[in-house]
């Protein structure tokens, strides 16, 4: 039967910037998104990159320089802005059980030496996992859609 090793996330990160996509990120860390409806996304543009910046999350109640961290009152209201003509609102609700986010784990030659390498039967190399994030809230958007005018694009 295969099996991965998974470990848990390293001590010094292994890049500058996070991987994943700055529209899942709340103050309390990654949030999964449930959505009701159809969103309209933004055309993508040529110069947009591998990348389509869908729209943007606003958290209208929550202010680090006053919230206190166990403070919940700026989940009740969550914005989505879409493009520049829709918004969806929603509240941050916590999960009953948390997800794991995983991600193939970049050997160095440093680890492989130090480890040994593991190795298949076969002598190819074979993949670990570690574990990136644990995921404890979701963003619930459990009505349509709103539409606006007159708003610039949120950037």
């Amino acid at each position: 039967m295969p099996s991965v090793p998974i470990h848990l996330p390293s001590a010094t990160p292994s890049r500058a910037e996070n991987p994943l996509p700055q529209l899942l990120h709340t103050p309390s860390g990654l949030a999964l998104i449930e959505i009701q409806g159809t969103i309209h996304f933004p055309t993508p543009t040529e110069s947009s990159g591998p990348s389509t910046q869908v729209g943007k999350l606003v958290f209208p109640y929550y202010n680090p320089n006053i919230n206190d961290p166990s403070d919940t009152k700026w989940m009740k209201r969550v914005y989505m802005y879409i493009g520049k003509g829709q918004r969806m609102t929603g509240e941050c609700k916590k999960l009953p059980k948390p997800y794991g986010v995983m991600r193939k784990k970049e050997k160095t030659d440093v680890e492989d030496v130090a480890m040994g390498g593991l190795e298949q039967e076969d002598g190819a190399k074979e993949e670990e996992l570690e574990i990136v994030e644990v995921v404890r809230y979701k963003i619930v958007f459990s009505s349509r859609p709103e539409p606006i005018s007159g708003v610039s694009e949120v950037e």
